[in-house]
């Protein structure tokens, strides 16, 4: 199915000097750009109905709208790159596109086809292309879904609103990726097997934000989960997918089944596998955690999202003691994979997997 936006510009856009101004720190999801991209859902219309291209604005939500009330929301997160040669990359908007339907499955929503959602982030990269930073900044686009009907029973919304939004982000870290030190939660658990913590839903986001709070009181950047059944094995950080590496040269993460299918995560995967080194993906346990630390057996570990891409992980805190990951430094393994995905995300290299879609 395709559908053709009606792409209505701004009456009022951005001045460029304010433009300029805002572009100079961005920070992250602070600045948005002038348009959206919205298409709306209507059972008794059909389906997917109005695809428009318009002034960013606020919408309009009777208060008893389903969302409001039932927490019927999906999101995705991604990001568009500005090569040297002034094009602008996406990297695996398909992926993206596809999450976003398996997410829509799980919530009782309905589906956005995948073209339609891949024209949409195109669109809005499109009218908004002034706004793309350069350097190490990028253009994080958010598509998200919303119930928007007005109807207090417990039933799936026969309404809906897609939306994308565009926010221009600096480089996540200043000065290079520095360790991140996390806390290990033992009170809150994100998923348990037939939840929906392999969605990405903004329901798993708010569960867990007690448990970051926590991480911060304790002085460390991010809090990692552990499994809901044993509560002894890694599962993934608040945002992030999680990898292990080893003395041998083999990587490991934890199985999906309860967590996030990140696509850093599975590109990391892919350029691992092509460097020849063994991956597996397998439930690791924070006691072997602890000791494979000790005894030098692990020699990285790091978290990695489509934000920060990849980010060593130094310290991990817990109730049960503190331990180190090769004197809390970053790692060559975790480095090198990082730089790979960045440069092919900015077009600076070959890209064996055809993961990159030029906008322009």
């Amino acid at each position: 199915m395709s559908m053709k936006f009606d792409i209505q510009p701004a009456s009022n856009p951005t001045s460029e000097k304010d433009r300029i101004a805002k572009l100079v720190d961005p920070g992250f999801g602070r600045v948005f750009t002038d348009h959206m991209a919205v298409v709306r859902y209507n059972q008794a219309k059909g389906g997917w109905y109005e695809a428009k291209i318009e002034a960013r604005a606020n919408f309009q939500l009777d208060p008893a709208g389903a969302v409001l009330h039932y927490a019927q929301e999906i999101f995705e997160g991604l990001k568009a790159y500005k090569r040297d040669d002034g094009g602008v990359n996406l990297f695996r908007p398909d992926a993206n596109a596809r999450r976003f339907r398996d997410s829509a499955d799980r919530m009782a929503m309905a589906q956005l086809p995948e073209d339609v959602f891949i024209e949409a982030v195109e669109q809005v990269v499109r009218i908004d292309r002034a706004w793309m930073p350069g350097g190490e900044g990028s253009l994080y686009l958010r598509p998200f879904m919303i119930a928007s009907e007005t109807f207090l029973g417990v039933k799936p919304s026969s309404e809906y609103i897609f939306a994308v939004i565009a926010s221009p982000v600096g480089s996540y870290f200043k000065g290079g990726p520095a360790p991140v030190s996390i806390w290990v939660s033992e009170n809150y658990t994100r998923a348990a097997i037939g939840g929906t913590g392999a969605v990405k839903c903004g329901g798993n986001y708010a569960a867990s934000l007690r448990a970051q709070a926590e991480a911060i009181q304790h002085g460390c950047d991010q809090v990692v989960f552990l499994d809901a059944v044993e509560r002894r094995y890694i599962e993934e950080l608040g945002g992030m997918n999680v990898f292990f590496v080893f003395d041998d040269g083999s990587l490991s993460t934890p199985p999906l089944g309860t967590i996030l299918p990140g696509i850093t995560r599975d590109s990391i995967i892919t350029l691992a596998r092509d460097a020849g080194k063994t991956v597996r993906e397998e439930p690791y346990s924070l006691e072997q955690w602890r000791k494979d630390a000790a005894s030098g057996r692990l020699k990285e570990a790091f978290a990695c999202g489509t934000a920060a891409v990849i980010s060593p992980i130094g310290k991990v805190r817990s109730v049960s003691g503190d331990f180190e990951i090769s004197g809390g430094a970053a790692g060559p393994v975790a480095m090198g994979l990082r730089k790979q995905l960045v440069d092919i995300q900015y077009g600076r290299t070959n890209d064996p997997h055809n993961w990159i879609r030029k906008v322009f």
